[in-house]
């Protein structure tokens, strides 16, 4: 049954106190397949991420543009994957969740985001995300938060995935397992025993978006692992995959909007939680 946005709540092992107050820190959860960053949002220039983005506003509206069309405010703003967009925001705080178009069928999202793209109304949603904000703030890091806990903290329950062929779901796997790894085309056709051509043709039935797109976007993607770290930017570069700071800045600007420094430069007080890693050995 598909769930309505009112009745959006957390499982009861994870639910914000009742009337909790709207409000938390700076901070950034990040999974194989979701992104929740609450924190600052640097200028309005054009990005274009590969996820599924929901904007929220914490204090002050957000103003939204898709694709060079007309600014709109609002509390709750959908982005389509893939799709360029600027956000703008006076508190220069923002809310955002993104979710990875290859892992969700969109045909079978909750109703307050399925076929959305743009500023959408629903008050209960953004005060449910504000809410978990806070509670995230206060207790994310205490927890053993795995990656399927995002869905039930957000959403209520776990979103439908896409259904991918097998052939193209290990290639996606691959990519998102390694993504500072050299994936060419051609070599990921020869794994999936297709042709070049139709590789292409099939990934981007199956993925929603061309494989050169979605490998750029997941080694973009890859940079947040890092954000929080002092690390020398040209190192990273390197970490990342890209051969060199010129390229590594230019792909950065494009996906994010910003350049890698102004990203590090707003993420020195970001808090990260999420999955704590177990070695054993």
């Amino acid at each position: 049954m598909q769930m309505q946005a009112s009745s959006i709540a957390c499982p009861p092992a994870t639910t914000p106190a009742p009337g909790a107050a709207d409000g938390g820190g700076r901070v950034m959860w990040v999974t194989p397949e979701r992104l929740f960053y609450a924190g600052l949002l640097g200028s309005p220039s054009v990005r274009t991420m590969g996820g599924l983005l929901i904007y929220v506003a914490l204090r002050a509206p957000i103003r939204i543009s898709l694709d060079g069309a007309r600014w709109d405010s609002t509390e709750l703003a959908v982005v389509p994957a893939y799709m360029p967009h600027s956000v703008a925001c006076d508190d220069r705080m923002i809310c955002d969740l993104g979710l990875e178009a290859e892992s969700i069928d969109l045909e079978r999202l909750p109703a307050v985001i399925r076929g959305q793209a743009g500023p959408v109304e629903d008050a209960a949603f953004a005060r449910h995300v504000r809410q978990a904000h806070a509670w995230l703030s206060r207790h994310g890091r205490e927890l053993d938060l795995q990656a399927g806990s995002f869905d039930q903290i957000f959403f209520g329950q776990a979103l439908a995935r896409r259904r991918l062929d097998p052939r193209i779901e290990a290639v996606v796997e691959r990519i998102r397992g390694a993504p500072s790894a050299t994936a060419t085309a051609e070599s990921c056709a020869a794994s999936a025993h297709l042709s070049f051509s139709r590789f292409l043709h099939l990934f981007k039935d199956e993925v929603g978006t061309p494989f050169r797109s979605f490998r750029t976007w997941k080694r973009a993607r890859s940079l947040l692992h890092y954000v929080t770290q002092d690390s020398n930017l040209a190192h990273v570069a390197l970490d990342t995959g890209y051969p060199d700071s010129t390229h590594f800045s230019h792909s950065i600007r494009q996906v994010y909007g910003l350049k890698p420094s102004d990203i590090f430069a707003g993420s020195r007080k970001l808090a990260l939680i999420g999955e704590r890693r177990v070695v054993v050995g």
